[in-house]
């Protein structure tokens, strides 16, 4: 599921869809041990929407999609090594 359908979902929506998916993954692993899965993709779907579901579930409520922001990159100061000389 994309992002752009969750957006237009309800928080009573969201914690639906996610404890569903929930017991697909839970059915696909059972599955999977069992030897009779067929879509071994399906678990794999299944952990990224529920993951996505719960970062739209925990973003704060003035937002309506959590946006990624990069850290400014800080400056590293260059290790000092010792020469032979300074370590004799």
């Amino acid at each position: 599921m994309k992002a752009e359908e969750l957006r237009t979902k309800t928080k009573d929506e969201l914690e639906k869809l996610l404890l569903d998916l929930r017991r697909e993954q839970m059915n696909a692993r059972f599955q999977k041990s069992a030897g009779t899965l067929d879509n071994t993709a399906g678990i794999r779907t299944a952990r990224r929407t529920i993951a996505r579901i719960k970062t739209f579930l925990n973003a704060p409520q003035g937002e309506a999609a959590p946006k990624a922001q990069k850290a400014p990159a800080a400056a590293k100061p260059a290790k000092k090594t010792k020469t032979k000389a300074e370590a004799a």
